[in-house]
C-alpha cells in the first residue's frame, strides 16, 4: 500500500518557514499543519511568531491555538492530533504541508515516537522547585546518578528534558536512555519530502534581531502582562519559552527592558543554533534562502507528489 505523501518545510527560527509554506500552499491546493511547540498555545501570538490572519492568506492552518497555557500537552498528544488532521486533509483531496521548527514534533509525526511512561505532575513540580532553589546543576547531577547516558545527552540548561528524564528514571523500572535504546523511532507512516531553508549565519542573526524588534513594537510586553493578569504563572512550561521568560523577568523582577530585549535576541540565536544541529541530522534537502522563490522548488515538490 502506498504511503500518504506530505511535504515538510523546516529550518531555524526566523528563516521564513511560515511565509514559504503559505506561498506553496496557494500553488499546491494545500493546507498547513504547524509543527511548533509554542504555537499550540492560545493567547501567545506575538512571542511565538504565529502567522497573522493576513499572513495566512486564506490558507487553512492546523495545530495552532489548541490548548491553554496551563494545560498539559505532550509530543505524543501532538502526534495523535496531527496524524488525524493529515487523514482529514488527504480525505478532502488536498496536499499536506507541515511547517515548523520543533524538531521533536516533526520527528514524532513523521517517524513515530518512543512510548515513555506517563508523566507525574506532582514529582515534576517538586523537581522544578529543586531546580529553582538549588540550581539546575544540582538537578542535572541527580539525573547523572540515575541515568548517566541521558545526563550526557541533555544539557543542564535544558531543564524541561532533564526533569522529564528524571521522572522516567524515578517512576519507571527503566531509564529513558534504556527505553530509547530498545525502541528508537519507528518507521515513517508517510512518504516525506523535507525541505530545509538554509540561511547563512550572519543573515539569520540579522533576521532574528529584526524579528525581535518587530515583536516588541507589536506589543510583546503587553501580551505577557495580559497572560500574567489572566493568572498564568511564570513557571508554566510555555511561559518559560524564549521571549516570555525574559519579559517576565522585566515585568516581575525589574530587569531593564533593554537588557530583556538583548536576552531575547541572544536566546533566539542559541535556539536557532540548536535547531540547525537537530535538522542537520535529519534527511533534509537544503535550499539556499535566496533560491526559495524560483520555480525549481515548486516543480520538485510537484514531481514528488505525483510519483
Amino acid at each position: 500500500m502506498t504511503k500518504p505523501r506530505v511535504v515538510a518545510i523546516v529550518g531555524p527560527t526566523a528563516s521564513g518557514k511560515s511565509a514559504l509554506a503559505v506561498e506553496l500552499a496557494l500553488k499546491l491546493n494545500a493546507e498547513i499543519i504547524g509543527a511548533d511547540s509554542m504555537q499550540v498555545y492560545r493567547y501567545m501570538d506575538i512571542g511565538t511568531a504565529k502567522p497573522t490572519v493576513e499572513e495566512r492568506q486564506g490558507v487553512l492552518h492546523h495545530m495552532i491555538d489548541i490548548v491553554n497555557p496551563d494545560e498539559e500537552f505532550s509530543v505524543s498528544d501532538y502526534r495523535e492530533m496531527a496524524s488525524g488532521v493529515i487523514k482529514e486533509i488527504h480525505g478532502r483531496g488536498k496536499t499536506v504541508i507541515i511547517a515548523g521548527g520543533s524538531g521533536l514534533y516533526l520527528r514524532a509525526l513523521t517517524k513515530g515516537l518512543v512510548d515513555t511512561p506517563e508523566g507525574d505532575s506532582t514529582l515534576r513540580e517538586e523537581l522544578n522547585r529543586e531546580a529553582e532553589e538549588k540550581g539546575r546543576e544540582y538537578v542535572h547531577e541527580k539525573l547523572k546518578s540515575l541515568d548517566p547516558i541521558s545526563a550526557e545527552r541533555i544539557h543542564p540548561n535544558n531543564i524541561v528534558r532533564v526533569i522529564r528524564a528524571l521522572e522516567v528514571a524515578i517512576k519507571s523500572e527503566e531509564t529513558l536512555s534504556e527505553i530509547q535504546a530498545e525502541h528508537a523511532f519507528g518507521e515513517s507512516p508517510y512518504e516525506v519530502m523535507m525541505v530545509g531553508i538554509d540561511v547563512d549565519r550572519d543573515s539569520l542573526y540579522k533576521r532574528i534581531e529584526e524579528r525581535v524588534d518587530r515583536m516588541m513594537a507589536a506589543g510583546l510586553k503587553k501580551e505577557v502582562e495580559t497572560l500574567l493578569d489572566m493568572g498564568y504563572d511564570r513557571h508554566l512550561k510555555p511561559m518559560r519559552g524564549v521571549g516570555y521568560k525574559e519579559m517576565c523577568a522585566h515585568i516581575l523582577d525589574g530587569l531593564p527592558l533593554i537588557e530583556a530585549v538583548e536576552l531575547i535576541k541572544r536566546d533566539s540565536r542559541r535556539y536557532a543554533k540548536r535547531q540547525m544541529t537537530w535538522f542537520r541530522k535529519e534527511d533534509v534537502t537544503w535550499n539556499p534562502f535566496d533560491n526559495m522563490k524560483n520555480g525549481d522548488l515548486l516543480n520538485e515538490i510537484k514531481s514528488f507528489l505525483k510519483d
